[in-house]
């Protein structure tokens, strides 16, 4: 089955470098993990080694997040309790469903978008429109801790 895969892979990366590609092959393991917190809702995520001996995490459900690099691997584990704690409590408000719903949402327009701008001459009007539209978005968030309260969550420290 190995030689299969190495086969298959060989192929991809023959394809990638007629077309110019840098193309590195990174041997390693990666890491799923997945908590389930109440019925219907998980928080999950991946995280490998890349080529730079550093380790890249992202979250998959309940909404795909690129998070970030880390030196190490008990940084990512840290950070991964750390969020895991905050979706423990966050699964208890009642906004849940509808803060998962617009991050799918956003999620989903920043692929749409890509998309158009990939495959249309995008209109200068339509971009100053979208480009004032996360404004405002931005502004919202920006503006809510102001009017919102605090959720302070105790860290383990064992």
């Amino acid at each position: 089955m190995d030689k299969y895969i190495d086969s298959e892979v060989n192929q991809h990366v023959m394809k990638l470098l007629l077309h110019g590609a840098n193309v590195q092959v990174v041997s390693g393991k990666m890491v799923y993990v997945k908590f389930k917190l109440k019925e219907g809702i998980e928080v999950s995520y991946v995280y490998h080694v890349n080529k730079n001996n550093k380790y890249f995490l992202e979250r998959i459900k309940p909404y795909p997040l690129s998070i970030k690099e880390f030196e190490s691997a008990e940084d990512v584990v840290d950070l991964i309790m750390e969020d895991y704690e905050q979706y423990k409590n966050a699964v208890n408000s009642k906004k849940i469903n509808d803060v998962v719903s617009i991050m799918k949402d956003l999620h989903n327009s920043i692929r749409s978008f890509e998309d158009l701008f990939l495959n249309y001459n995008i209109q200068e009007e339509l971009i100053f429109s979208i480009k004032n539209s996360l404004k405002e978005i931005q502004e919202n968030i920006s503006q809510s801790p102001k009017t919102s309260s605090r959720i302070v969550i105790e860290k383990d420290t064992k």
